[in-house]
């Protein structure tokens, strides 16, 4: 089962990717759809530990990536795409997902900054970030988050499929 899952965390990650990089969105169609299939899926062949280990899967990485949202640092979509492909995972890889998925988008980010000569301006904003959320809490920044008009995205979609397909990887050959 957990290899047919891993099957389907890919498929969903790869076309999240695919539709993030060539409209900078990830629709609700796909999130919802994929999340519910990965839920059905797991009860259907592994029954209440399935839908448990999915869930749990589901909770941890939207969680995580939910609170990232909330302070403007990403769009709902990357949010949901994670919660959908978490319950894909499960609890047994989620963690992996979140650690490769976040080390691949640190590694696209800095593509960017890098690419779009923005080094010194991205590395202001950092400090200017932090100063914030010291002096104002967890409120988003009123310029500097994913809604300003001058903000460079990074398509997180496609650091969510390298975090799907490190997690078949390992499954497929490191157990």
């Amino acid at each position: 089962m957990e290899k047919y899952s891993l099957v389907g965390a890919v498929l969903v990650a790869m076309v999240g990717a695919v539709i993030d990089v060539r409209s900078a969105r990830i629709p609700n169609r796909l999130t919802y759809t994929a999340l519910v299939a990965a839920l059905m899926l797991r009860t259907a062949v592994l029954g209440l530990s399935g839908l448990k280990s999915g869930a749990l899967g589901m909770l941890v990485a939207g969680g995580l990536f939910l609170m990232l949202f909330v302070l403007g640092a990403m769009g709902g979509g990357d949010m949901k795409l994670m919660a959908a492909v978490g319950a894909w995972v499960g609890s047994t890889q989620v963690m992996m997902l979140i650690l490769t998925a976040a080390l691949a988008g640190g590694v696209l980010a800095i593509g960017r900054m890098i690419f779009s000569k923005a080094v010194g301006q991205t590395l202001r904003n950092i400090m200017h970030l932090i100063y914030y959320r010291l002096t104002s809490g967890l409120q988003p920044h009123p310029e500097l988050n994913v809604q300003s008009s001058g903000a460079q995205r990074v398509p997180f979609g496609v650091a969510i499929a390298v975090g799907a397909l490190a997690c078949a990887s390992h499954a497929i050959w490191w157990r």
